[in-house]
């Protein structure tokens, strides 16, 4: 199985493409879609969505992760991560995906065992977890781990830890 994964953002949305057994998988492609904050939000969105829709016809997924809704303070950055989701969603939608939705401490757990880890141990496990040669950026690692608990998933040892789909 193939599975895009992203951590939506309207300015850094980070996105990861990994392949295969949950227990190791193939790291095919990731990094951070960075839109400059001169961009006004419409087209921020616009440039996400494009981005994420042209990863998808490169790698064809059989599968898209995202992360699910967190707490926020401000309703302005609840917002603004909805619309950056929302973008991710349509450019799934567009080709025809399933997409599922994990909770930030339920990936945490997935990758470091501990449901309120920071995102330095989250890229530090991703890093090791993957052997990749250098740490990713910290939303690149939010997507490779959001990856990993999507793969994770299927494996019927953790399908119950796992296991809230949003369409």
């Amino acid at each position: 199985m193939r599975v895009l994964a992203v951590d939506p953002a309207v300015r850094n949305t980070g996105y990861a493409v990994l392949e295969g057994d949950p227990r190791a998988p193939k790291v095919l492609d990731f990094g951070v879609i960075s839109i400059p904050k001169a961009q006004a939000q419409s087209v921020a969105l616009s440039a996400v969505r494009s981005h994420l829709y042209n990863l998808m016809k490169k790698w064809q997924p059989d599968e898209v992760a995202v992360e699910g809704i967190i707490y926020v303070q401000s309703h302005q950055t609840a917002i603004s991560m909805g619309a950056a989701r929302a973008a991710a969603l349509i450019a799934a939608a567009d080709h025809g995906l399933k997409i599922y939705e994990y909770a930030p401490r339920k990936v945490k757990m997935a990758v470091v065992g501990k449901g309120t880890a920071d995102k330095d141990q989250v890229a530090f496990m991703v890093r090791a977890l993957l052997k990749l040669s250098e740490t990713p950026p910290a939303d690149a690692a939010d997507a490779l781990a959001i990856a990993m608990a999507h793969l994770q998933s299927g494996d019927p040892l953790r399908a119950k830890l796992l296991d809230r789909r949003l369409l």
